[in-house]
């Protein structure tokens, strides 16, 4: 309904004066869709570190006359990390793996590693590579989150 030829977001764009855009079954709408089918699991950790940062720390580094960028790039970044780490875990699998949002805002026109997995049982019947393909992208997840857990100093123990 959003974007559709005559969606929404199509009659927000001819309101302005601008043309009609063809916005279905092209790589932004996949894009917006994952955006908007992840971000949620994205920001609530975040926010739930942010909402634990003492406020005393705040002051202190404008106490000692730090600014706010500085104060964002030194104290709140750093203590962010956990949620950052957690979120980007609980985004990635799924954004990886998922078919249905490209099948439905591609058309089945653009491929996702999902899509190709998906197929070569569901269309192809073939196993082998399916089955292949899930250990090489099983083997890519495994070494992105051991990547992941370097960064995490809790060692996930305050992932979520």
């Amino acid at each position: 309904v959003l974007l559709e030829r005559q969606g929404v977001i199509n009659a927000l764009i001819t309101a302005v004066g601008l043309p009609r855009q063809e916005l279905m079954n092209t790589p932004g709408a996949i894009v917006l869709g994952m955006v908007y089918d992840f971000l949620p699991f994205m920001i609530l950790p975040i926010y739930n570190t942010v909402s634990k940062i003492d406020s005393h720390l705040i002051e202190a580094a404008y106490d000692l006359g730090a600014s706010k960028a500085m104060t964002y790039a030194k104290v709140i970044i750093p203590l962010t990390v956990p949620g950052i780490v957690s979120g980007v875990t609980m985004v990635f699998i799924p954004a990886l793996t998922t078919f249905v949002i490209s099948n439905m805002l591609g058309g089945g026109k653009i491929n996702l590693i999902g899509n190709i997995i998906e197929q070569e049982f569901t269309v192809n019947s073939n196993w082998y590579l399916g089955s292949g393909l899930s250990l090489v992208m099983m083997i890519f997840i495994i070494a992105s989150m051991l990547l992941l857990q370097k960064f995490d100093k809790t060692g996930g123990q305050n992932l979520i």
